[in-house]
């Protein structure tokens, strides 16, 4: 079997929608959008056998009917969320995902936070994380509550710190802003902001992350350090407790940054 490639194809303003290829069939991660991906599939000759969906949002899936009408006999894994009505393989934690063209296989994560329906794949390749993780970031509270995103985020820094980290959204240098307002002496966060930012001038990826580096830079999930939280009570302006809710301060914050 050829070596697996991960790349990104790029969507929208900034969305990535990932696709791990062999060289002759492929996968797709959250297609928002049908035609990069066809062109993508044309212009490299592949064939599309599976497609993995994270959540519901429309820049996730709205591709989807399109490229099961494009390319013959795809399977669609995503949440158990009848609002997904193209979805041939509903998913829930603990389940596996074989894909048999690639040789891969994913573990399959419950993640409510973003949105109430939001599902990880992660394997020996890396984690999908869709809209939950991002790089020094993590995603708004559309459905879920605080507390169900800091549970969520939790189950993916109990990864190996070596898990590479593919999320749906090149957010990372306004990340990178909120970050440092929240833990500028972060000699990690600093270093990590001269690369992005030269990666970004030369239009090239901030992403894949790793989980280790992001325990190093993400505010959302170094609540425990006593920087942030020191940060997050004075926008709070009261004495936070417990990780939840230095977590909740900071989704506050970020929301009205």
């Amino acid at each position: 079997m050829p070596s697996l490639k991960i790349r990104p194809i790029k969507a929208f303003e900034d969305n990535y929608i990932w696709c791990l290829t062999n060289g002759e069939t492929c996968v797709v991660v959250d297609p928002g959008d049908a035609n990069p991906v066809i062109k993508y599939c044309s212009r490299n000759n592949l064939i599309l056998t599976d497609i993995l969906i994270t959540h519901h949002h429309s820049d996730h899936t709205g591709g989807v009917n399109d490229l099961v009408n494009a390319f013959e006999g795809v399977t669609v894994y995503g949440p158990q969320n009848p609002q997904i009505q193209s979805i041939t393989r509903r998913l829930q934690a603990g389940d596996m995902v074989q894909l048999a063209s690639l040789d891969v296989e994913f573990r399959v994560l419950e993640v409510p936070g973003h949105t109430l329906d939001h599902i990880a794949y992660v394997g020996s390749c890396g984690l999908f994380c869709g809209d939950t993780l991002f790089s020094a970031g993590c995603g708004r509270l559309f459905e879920g509550t605080p507390e169900q995103m800091y549970q969520s985020l939790g189950q993916l820094t109990a990864l190996a710190d070596d898990t590479k980290v593919y999320c749906t959204h090149e957010y990372t240098l306004a990340n990178l802003k909120f970050a440092l307002a929240v833990d500028p002496e972060n000699e990690n966060l600093l270093n990590y902001k001269g690369w992005a930012e030269s990666q970004r001038v030369d239009l090239k990826p901030t992403l894949p992350s790793t989980i280790g580096q992001q325990k190093e830079i993400n505010p959302f999930l170094r609540t425990a350090s006593d920087a942030v939280k020191a940060h997050a009570e004075q926008y709070a302006e009261q004495t936070l407790s417990t990780p939840e809710s230095v977590f909740a301060a900071l989704r506050a914050w970020k929301d009205n940054f």
